[in-house]
């Protein structure tokens, strides 16, 4: 995967654009994550998922109850075992979503320059003048002239399926809006988002927090994507919940953001989560389209600064209804891994779409070839110069290995660790080649029961670019002696010959803890 790499700004031989991907184990070093759901539920479909280069399952609870996504799962289970690929699981939350009820599920014509009531009235029927919301205070929150999207599964781009409104007047707890654009509602979910406007219901909800000490609890789920973010607050309320429910205390929270109140507080929720998800849908709504782009580069900088994976949304929005994306979304995902996104992440694409695999693999392949011109010299620079001196010692081991594995163009960093930060900060320079996080369990108790830890940690590394973890054998601590971490070693440059990223007379970067010294050693390989 290091080899052949060229910068944009250099001259480019046309004729090797037209040369053939080639295969990899590992499809790019940028993540996806993909949302499963009725049309990419079966055990078959997730298995080709999974071998297409999905490493994070997204179960969106704004849909679906805990019956159907548990199914769900459980053939995840089984897909995993199958094609022995690892997965995360990341649990996606409703937060102050606002909501159309529809209870006939029958379509609803909207005709423009007409008129139509949005009322907190849930009981009356939804029809082409009357819709019927799930909050009370719309009323007061938005004024004349504001601005509402109303659609299916937001922001599709068709203007067909979604609408436009403009507040027109407010009549009580009724809000009447003028239609700007024609179009059928059509499905079960229409979502509404009014641009620029605070809603006043919490960030993780009853509903939410139902799901989670459930759901969640039993599912032991790796990440929490928090919707709806606005502030640092959010974030903490939210892990203070998680704290409370044992394992769960471990879950990694992503702050989706998703509004002009998340961008204004964007430093200090980033500050406090584990990870930002940019959902360009509905922040595509809150600021004009021209300053979208604005918004995604400098977010994700930061992200990458801070050492905390950036995952973009709203790629390739086509591929829900065709077999490949349009010009402008293939250059979009190259853009989102030029910009520095850890992770794609694929919604309707995958969940309702009817080519899921086809979505996942494309986009990968698509990663794969922006990541051979990602200018990582540049990066790797910026980003020392960023973090200034002195240098954290982790920081200064971090970088020194991945300047070692460039300078002498090894096949892989291969790194052994307990809590996953030292692979972490190691991907946070963003190295032209795979690293094997080799997580290394750790045993702890509760004083009732002895439990090893390290799965979590291994599978929270699978949204991170460039990381790929493997799970160690527990007799083997991270900090131990030479002959213990000597045949670690041996198994992780087996399991790397065997996935076909290293071969003989490759180099091979080692970083490691003996005892109380961390070392960065190179290796040459022999037949």
């Amino acid at each position: 995967m290091n080899s052949n790499h060229l910068l944009l700004e250099e001259p480019i031989r046309m004729a090797s654009i037209l040369e053939p991907s080639r295969p990899s184990y590992f499809p790019s070093m940028t993540k996806i994550v993909g949302t499963l759901g009725p049309k990419s539920r079966s055990v078959e479909v997730i298995s080709r998922c999974l071998m297409a280069g999905m490493s994070v399952a997204r179960f969106d609870f704004t849909w679906g109850d805990a019956e159907f996504h548990q199914e769900t799962l459980e053939n995840l289970k089984i897909a995993i075992k199958k094609t022995k690929k690892l997965c995360a699981v990341m649990l996606d939350t409703t937060g102050p979503e606002l909501l159309v009820v529809n209870k006939s599920d029958q379509p609803i014509p909207l005709e423009a320059d007409s008129f139509v009531v949005l009322t907190p009235d849930q009981e009356k029927e939804a029809s082409s003048n009357l819709l019927p919301i799930n909050f009370s205070g719309l009323a007061k929150a938005v004024k004349s002239g504001d601005t509402i999207f109303l659609g299916q599964y937001l922001f599709t781009g068709s203007e067909t399926t979604s609408v436009w409104l403009e507040v027109s007047e407010v009549k009580g707890d009724d809000v009447v809006c003028l239609i700007k654009n024609s179009a059928v509602l059509a499905g079960t979910l229409y979502t509404l988002h009014v641009s620029q406007v605070h809603i006043d219901l919490p960030t993780l909800n009853d509903k939410d927090k139902e799901v989670i000490s459930t759901w969640g609890v039993k599912n032991n789920v790796d990440f929490l994507s928090l919707s709806h973010t606005r502030s640092g607050q959010d974030i903490r309320q939210a892990r203070e919940y998680l704290s409370k429910l044992g394992d769960l205390s471990q879950t990694q929270i992503f702050a989706k953001i998703e509004n002009v109140e998340g961008l204004v507080n964007f430093d200090e929720i980033l500050q406090e989560a584990d990870g930002i998800i940019l959902a360009r849908g509905n922040l595509g709504i809150d600021l004009p389209p021209e300053k979208v782009f604005l918004f995604q580069k400098a977010a994700v900088y930061k992200c990458n600064m801070a050492g905390k994976p950036a995952v973009v949304t709203r790629v390739v929005d086509s591929m829900t209804d065709n077999l490949r994306p349009t010009r402008a979304e293939a250059t979009d995902v190259a853009n989102a891994v030029l910009d520095g996104a850890d992770a794609i992440l694929l919604g309707a694409e995958t969940m309702r779409g009817l080519y899921p695999v086809e979505s996942i693999s494309i986009v990968g392949k698509i990663c794969g070839e922006s990541e051979k011109v990602y200018n990582q010299d540049s990066y790797f620079k910026k980003t020392v110069k960023y973090v200034g001196e002195p240098m954290s010692h982790m920081e200064s081991i971090a970088s020194s290995a991945v300047r070692a594995a460039i300078k002498v163009k090894a096949s892989v960093i291969i790194c052994f660790t307990s809590s996953g930060r030292a692979a972490r900060l190691i991907a946070k320079y963003r190295p032209t080649m795979p690293v094997l996080s080799v997580v290394i369990p750790r045993l702890k108790t509760n004083q009732l029961r002895w439990t090893f830890t390290g799965a979590f940690e291994a599978r929270q590394s699978l949204i991170i670019r460039g990381l790929f973890p493997m799970l160690a054998d527990p007799r083997h601590p991270a900090e131990g002696t030479s002959a213990t971490n000597e045949t670690v070693l041996k198994v992780a440059l087996d399991h790397g010959r065997n996935i076909g990223v290293i071969k003989s007379h490759d180099r091979v970067v080692v970083c490691q803890k003996v005892g109380d010294d961390s070392v960065v050693k190179i290796l040459e390989l022999e037949d």
